[in-house]
């Protein structure tokens, strides 16, 4: 019989696959190196259980031990696995940008997670790094993993993903392409590889709001470099120590848009569900096709999988949100994202009275006004106030049509969100459109905002 004796045997020896319509601008052969075939679908499983079996041969993680970690997601991941199959408890800090998805996982994989601020410095008390340190001094027989500057992470990908690739590709890479975050990745797979050929270039991608470009290439930190950023994955406001700068030949920065884009054609031309970090390196890359010829042969390290991005950069109504979609949000996108609910209107017959116990129970400050099936006219709160300070005495049982305003604009469901504005005014709070079943809608000045903000 033929079996692992549990699942952290199954990690490492992941394939490497060819790309096609997705580089085909782009001269090299392009190999990507898929880490989703890991258990925990993601590259971090091999540095997870690395730092593990080192904190264990050295005696800081021992029977009971809570295991504590600050992570993006991937890390806490693998040692969530490795630490079920040991029998550790596990504490996560991360922070507010990463995906629900990633949280839950973590959650269902038996880890307590604590969510930090994103905007505030890594020397802050709320960041998720100074959180993680808090922890580990707090709780007895506790160890943080501290995957920035524990050097078991590098050490995990000289030991296996270096000579993995070199073998692979039977020792003719040229290029290595890898997203750089914490630095163990890019760092130990490029000293394997070029203790084999010191010609093989590394690129790393980095993202803006990131430090390592600009100090790769000046040896200054500069904190305006730093600015938040959606990214997911890659890019630092610190330099962790795995980050070995000497071994890295080229930084490339890929913003917020073209990782996401990238990503998704990954998935439609290329069949592969891949991370936020696949998209930039290959976004990258591709900036980079230029300084390639037909000859060579790159190796993109694809990170993560996308199951943890299906909230984000594989919904559209995010992507649009955010401008990343070059079509344009509609009419009818609004609608789906507010989730309109059908049209309540008031009818011709209607006294005042009748329409602003309507507008009252539903909590609405406009109607449309019908008789039969057509919209003859519109009421807001406005005028039905001005309407009874005028007319105090009994006013309530006159008709609507006394305080009527002339109907809402009807606008198609396809009208582009950017062309709503022109058809609101100070005497015109809202529009009516209709789903392609033919229900009506009403949107207002308020629901615009909402959709904005």
């Amino acid at each position: 019989m033929e079996f692992h004796e549990n699942i952290l045997t199954t990690i490492g020896n992941t394939p490497l696959v060819k790309l096609n319509k997705i580089v085909a601008d782009v001269p090299a052969t392009v190999l990507a190196k898929l880490e989703t075939f890991n258990p925990g679908h993601s590259i971090k499983d091999r540095m997870a259980l690395k730092m593990i079996d080192d904190a264990e041969a050295r005696g800081d993680l021992k029977p009971g031990s809570t295991i504590i970690e600050c992570t993006s997601g991937n890390t806490g991941m693998g040692l969530a696995i490795a630490a079920a199959v040991r029998g550790y408890k596990c504490i996560f800090t991360t922070n507010d940008k990463q995906s629900k998805e990633k949280i839950d996982m973590l959650k269902a994989l038996g880890g307590e997670v604590i969510v930090c601020p994103t905007s505030v410095g890594p020397d802050d008390p709320r960041s998720y790094y100074s959180v993680a340190d808090k922890l580990n001094k707090q709780i007895p027989n506790s160890y943080w993993c501290n995957q920035y500057d524990n050097p078991s992470n590098a050490e995990a990908h000289f030991e296996s993903t270096g000579p993995e690739i070199w073998k692979q590709t039977d020792g003719k890479i040229t290029h290595l392409v890898v997203g750089v975050g914490t630095g163990g990745t890019i760092s130990g797979t490029a000293r394997f590889l070029k203790s084999k050929n010191p010609n093989i270039q590394i690129w790393g991608i980095d993202t803006y709001g990131s430090v390592f470009k600009k100090y790769h290439e000046t040896g200054e930190f500069d904190d305006n470099e730093i600015y938040p950023y959606i990214t997911e994955g890659i890019g630092e406001d610190i330099l962790p120590k795995n980050v070995d700068f000497s071994l890295i030949d080229h930084f490339e920065k890929v913003t917020d848009k073209d990782g996401a884009v990238a990503a998704r054609q990954l998935a439609r031309e290329e069949g592969i569900l891949l991370g936020y970090s696949a998209g930039s390196a290959i976004a990258g890359l591709k900036q980079l096709k230029n300084k390639l010829t037909k000859d060579d042969l790159v190796v993109v390290i694809m990170h993560d999988h996308g199951s943890r991005y299906v909230g984000k950069i594989y919904n559209d109504d995010w992507m649009r949100e955010r401008g990343f979609l070059d079509a344009e949000m509609t009419v009818n996108d609004v609608l789906r994202h507010l989730q309109a609910q059908e049209m309540i209107v008031a009818h011709k017959e209607d006294n005042v009275r009748t329409v602003y116990d309507l507008m009252r129970d539903h909590d609405l400050s406009q109607l449309p006004i019908m008789k039969d099936e057509e919209i003859v006219g519109s009421v807001t709160e406005t005028a039905i106030l001005s309407y009874l300070l005028e007319n105090p005495l009994r006013n309530g049982e006159k008709s609507v049509v006394e305080v009527m305003g002339n109907p809402f604009p009807v606008v198609e469901d396809n009208l582009p969100f950017s062309k709503l504005n022109s058809y609101f005014s100070k005497t015109t709070p809202a529009v009516i459109t209709r789903d392609v079943t033919g229900k009506r809608y009403i949107l207002t000045k308020y629901d615009i905002i909402q959709m904005i903000c």
